[in-house]
């Protein structure tokens, strides 16, 4: 019988579901039983010459047949909605757990491997649920009275089965500890080459154009090979410990029917008690044998925890300890105080003794080389990091007290990479705001400069993206992400290379719809192309993680400093 301690704790939050699967369970052993009981007194009465009761014990017979079916037909059903209940709540716990753990996880794990924890351990783990673990209870709860009332019958017949029962499941747990390491290695193996496989799809443009398109298919063939030595080496234990219980169960019961069968011989047992030894012998090891039936489902929910353990047992890089649910009516004042930042793994500082104050309803922009910092700064202000030192406040409000859904509820990110989902333009733009109206949505999206490339598409609003909106231009999902932007109405903006990915014609429609966003609002801009950021109030120039400059365009071009140069460098290549 195959337990594991963590999938026993989850199974605490699908109490409810297992009950079900385990009562219909019982009913249909009971069902069982009481077909042996009367096929038992039947026989004995046939043999006896007994035929006077012989046709109420058919109907009976025949009756518990008919409501046994119905049970099996209930049970079956219950078991697949149980399935679904239990994989909902599941993934639901998973998705809540990787919003809890925020971008910082999901950028240094692998999708694939993620997605096949969603995906495919939460599918293992409903068949051990709805399944396996149900029939492990039963078959723990019924062998225990059967043999205690075939021992007032016959005493040796109850002690070899109960011995049997026993072995059959107690002997497999000496190899438990191979069965787990087989089970891991499969589902690891199994779990990288759907990693390998998503990354394939996802980058076969870049893999065409390299030419590495066989490389890739002679990794993912290895991985391939991989996974059948691991299936084959988890199949060998698993058909082990299958032959063994076979052997138990089938030894077991031809021993017990001997002993009966000799004791009645003798005259030491009368005709019913013949029978029903016979027959309580064969129920004794039913749960047993179905149990054996759903080892496989069993094997495979032990296999997929330790993916999905993993994910549950993943510390967020930043706990949600907040406890002030801010109200933002106004563009808040932010301040960045002396803050210092260093990912984990490195040495050197991202940031360094920043300080930095953005008041109500300014726009400041940040500009650096690659890597001075810029990036980071956003990301410590989203708080999907905590700097080591220093402090950032919100309207004097240091955001650690804050919690993450109001801290976030209160800032809109136009980001460099625009993310849209498979669905419609309506749903896209709602995820802002979803009680949003039509009139809402046009309303934005005049706003953005969108409008009319939306009214030209078959389905207007309508229109159903694919995967990321890749059927629209780099332009065309920038204003969709402003227009988004409009729709969430945040009073603190983050514009992070927003203009990047388009060209010059669009980049001066963008550049007015984003003018619009900002009015308002406190804006922090985050631009490598420096012509975009000329009409900020203020311009803050880093490099190395530090503040080296501070002022407006012109004041920092006379200064003849690092922004100048940068100036001057893009001039130079424009």
């Amino acid at each position: 019988m195959m337990l594991h301690s963590r999938l026993i704790r989850l199974a605490g939050e699908v109490a409810g579901p297992l009950t079900r699967c385990v009562l219909l369970g019982l009913l249909v052993t009971g069902a069982y039983l009481a077909q042996a009981l009367l096929l038992a007194a039947g026989l004995a009465a046939l043999f006896g010459g007994d035929t006077q009761h012989l046709v109420p014990l058919v109907a009976g017979l025949c009756a518990v047949i008919a409501v046994r079916a119905v049970l099996l037909v209930w049970r079956d059903v219950a078991g697949v909605a149980a399935g679904a209940e239990i994989r909902a709540r599941i993934r639901d716990r998973l998705v809540a757990k990787l919003a809890e753990l925020g971008p910082a996880y999901l950028t240094t794990a692998r999708a694939g491997a993620t997605q096949t924890a969603l995906v495919d351990g939460v599918e293992s783990l409903d068949a051990y649920y709805s399944r396996y673990l149900p029939q492990a209870v039963i078959t723990v709860v019924v062998p225990i009275p059967l043999t205690a009332w075939l021992a007032t019958v016959h005493p040796v017949a109850a002690l070899v089965l109960a011995a049997c029962v026993a072995l059959t499941l107690g002997v497999p747990r000496l190899w438990d500890a191979l069965l787990a390491r087989r089970g891991s290695e499969h589902w690891d193996t199994y779990e990288s080459l759907a990693a390998d496989y998503l990354e394939a799809m996802q980058g076969m443009p870049t893999l065409k154009a390299f030419g590495a398109v066989g490389r890739a298919r002679a990794r993912l063939e290895a991985r391939s090979a991989a996974l059948y030595r691991a299936t084959v080496r988890k199949m060998r234990v698993s058909l082990i410990d299958t032959g063994i219980a076979d052997l138990l169960i089938q030894g077991g019961g031809a021993t017990a029917v001997t002993l009966a069968t000799w004791s009645f011989s003798r005259g030491g047992i009368g005709t019913w008690d013949l029978f029903w030894i016979l027959l309580v012998s064969s129920e004794c090891f039913r749960p047993v044998r179905d149990l054996a039936r759903h080892w496989h489902a069993g094997y495979l929910g032990m296999s997929a925890v330790d993916g999905i353990s993993a994910l549950l047992d993943a510390q967020p890089a930043v706990p949600d300890t907040g406890r002030v649910d801010k109200r933002w009516t106004r563009p808040p004042r932010v301040e960045f105080d002396a803050v210092t930042f260093t990912y984990p793994g490195r040495e050197r500082p991202a940031v360094q003794d920043v300080c930095l104050t953005l008041e109500p309803g300014e726009t400041v922009a940040l500009v650096g080389h690659s890597g001075s910092g810029k990036s980071t700064l956003v990301s410590l202000l989203l708080r999907h990091h905590d700097p080591q030192s220093g402090q950032i406040r919100v309207d004097g409000q240091d955001i650690r007290d804050l919690t993450l859904d109001s801290l976030r509820r209160g800032i809109a990110v136009v980001a460099q990479d625009t993310y849209l989902f498979h669905g419609t333009i309506a749903d896209n733009l709602r995820l802002a705001r979803p009680d949003a109206s039509d009139a809402e949505l046009v309303a934005a999206a005049r706003a953005a400069n969108a409008h009319e490339f939306i009214a030209a598409l078959p389905q207007g609003y309508g229109t159903v993206l694919g995967e990321r909106g890749n059927t629209l231009s780099g332009g065309q999902r920038q204003r969709l992400a402003i227009a988004r932007a409009l729709l969430a109405d945040a009073p603190l903006l983050v514009l992070d290379e927003a203009t990047s990915s388009v060209d010059a014609r669009r980049e001066a429609e963008i550049a007015e719809a984003l003018a619009r966003l900002r009015a308002g609002r406190t804006c922090l801009v985050i631009a490598h192309r420096l012509a975009t950021v000329r009409d900020a109030d203020r311009i803050v120039v880093l490099s190395d993680g530090r503040v080296v400059e501070v002022g407006d365009h012109a004041r920092l071009l006379d200064r003849g400093g690092v922004y100048a140069r940068l100036v001057a460098a893009q001039e130079v290549t424009a």
